[in-house]
C-alpha cells in the first residue's frame, strides 16, 4: 500500500465532497498549550499553564453562540488537572470537543535535543514521534474520558509518516496544513501549494485533513503564491500592497488580524464556495500577558469584540457552526452517495 504522505498536496481527486445539506459551515480551532516566552529559545522547562482557567470564559462565550470550539490540547495541558476543571463537563456534554496538538519539546519521551529542526515533530525519528503522539492521546483520554478525532501538530510540523500514526489511534481529521504558509527557512513543512478546501489523505480516505484558512484578497490574489513568496524577505514591500489594497495575506485568526481584514477574508473564502473555514488561535491570548497579541485587559476585550463581530458576520452570510462530529458525518454520507 502506498504511503500517504501529507507533506505533498493531493491529486485533484482527493478533494472531499460534503451534502448539500451542509452547506458551508466554520469551526474555532483553539491551540491550548502552555505559556512561554514567544521571544526566546523554546525551553522544555520553562513554560507555565496559569491561562487554562481562562478557557472556562471563552467556552461560556461560546456557547451564547451555538458555537463548539475543538479544543487542541498539548502535553502540560493535558497533565494539568486544571484543564478538565475548566472544561471537562462541557466536553463530556458535546458543547466542546477535544483533539490532540503535539508540542514535541515538552512532550514525553525526551530523546531529542531542543533545537528549531525538532520542534517540528514530523521531522523527528519515526519511532519517537510515534511514542510522543502516543503518550499524549492516552493523557488526554485519562483526562477527559472521550477519544481525540482531530489532531494539529505544534507548529505545523507534519512528517512524511504521521498520517500513518493519526489512522493507527484511529484519528480522522488532521488539520495541521497552514495553506499559503511555508516555514521550510527553519526547517519545517512548505504548504504553500496545498489548497483550502478540504481533502482525503490517501487512497482509503480514512484520514481528512481540514486545512486552517488563509486567503488572499486584492486584485492581484489570483497572483498571490507568485507574489508572496518573492516579497518575503521584503515586508515593507508586502506592507505596500496591503495598504494599495492589491494584495494581502489573510489567515482566520485574533491574532495579528484586525477586524475588517478578517471579514474580507471571510468574504473571499464565502464566495469562493469553501466548505468549511478553520478559525485557529493560541489558548494563552484568553489571559493578559503571556502572548504577544494579548498584553492587557484592553487586549482581551478587543480579542472577546473581534469573536462577537465574527460570529455575527458569519450569521448574516449564512454559515453555520460546524464541529468534528458533523463534519465527519457530512463527508462520510456523501462519500458513500447518501442522498441529502
Amino acid at each position: 500500500m502506498p504511503e500517504t504522505n501529507l507533506l505533498l498536496p493531493p491529486r485533484a481527486d482527493s478533494l472531499a465532497r460534503f451534502r448539500e445539506d451542509f452547506g458551508q459551515r466554520f469551526i474555532v480551532t483553539v491551540d491550548t498549550e502552555e505559556e512561554f516566552d514567544w521571544n526566546a529559545p523554546l525551553d522544555r522547562n520553562r513554560h507555565g499553564t496559569q491561562s487554562i482557567p481562562a478557557l472556562q470564559t471563552f467556552q461560556s462565550f461560546c456557547e451564547e453562540f451555538g458555537v463548539v470550539p475543538i479544543y487542541l490540547v498539548d502535553y502540560p495541558v493535558a497533565a494539568s488537572p486544571l484543564a478538565a476543571a475548566a472544561i471537562g463537563e462541557a466536553v463530556a456534554a458535546g458543547r466542546a470537543e477535544i483533539g490532540v496538538q503535539l508540542h514535541p519539546w515538552v512532550n514525553p519521551p525526551f530523546d531529542e535535543a531542543v533545537t528549531p529542526y525538532n520542534s517540528y515533530a514530523g521531522n523527528l525519528d519515526f519511532d519517537l514521534e510515534r511514542e510522543k503522539f502516543a503518550r499524549l492521546y492516552h493523557k488526554i483520554v485519562a483526562a477527559f474520558g472521550t477519544a481525540p478525532r482531530i489532531y494539529r501538530a505544534g507548529r505545523y510540523g507534519l512528517g512524511r509518516r504521521t498520517a500513518e500514526i493519526l489512522t493507527e489511534f484511529d484519528v480522522a481529521i488532521d488539520t495541521s496544513v497552514r495553506a499559503r504558509f511555508d516555514y521550510s527557512a527553519s526547517g519545517g513543512p512548505n504548504y504553500r501549494h496545498h489548497p483550502l478546501h478540504p481533502y482525503w489523505a490517501g487512497d482509503d480516505r480514512r484520514l481528512l485533513e481540514l486545512p486552517l484558512t488563509t486567503v488572499y484578497w486584492g486584485p492581484l490574489r489570483q497572483l498571490g503564491n507568485a507574489i508572496y513568496p518573492a516579497l518575503w524577505r521584503i515586508p515593507r514591500l508586502r506592507g505596500a500592497l496591503a495598504r494599495a489594497g492589491l494584495l494581502e495575506r489573510i489567515p482566520l485568526t485574533p491574532e495579528g488580524v484586525t477586524t475588517e481584514e478578517a471579514l474580507r477574508g471571510i468574504d473571499v473564502a464565502i464566495d469562493a464556495g469553501l466548505p468549511v473555514l478553520v478559525f485557529s488561535f493560541h489558548s494563552p491570548s484568553l489571559a493578559p500577558g503571556f502572548t504577544p497579541y494579548v498584553r492587557s485587559d484592553k487586549d482581551l476585550d478587543a480579542l472577546y469584540d473581534w469573536w462577537r463581530t465574527i460570529f455575527a458576520h458569519l450569521a448574516r452570510r449564512g454559515v453555520k457552526p460546524g464541529n468534528v462530529a458533523n463534519i465527519l458525518s457530512s463527508v462520510t454520507l456523501a462519500q458513500n452517495g447518501l442522498p441529502s
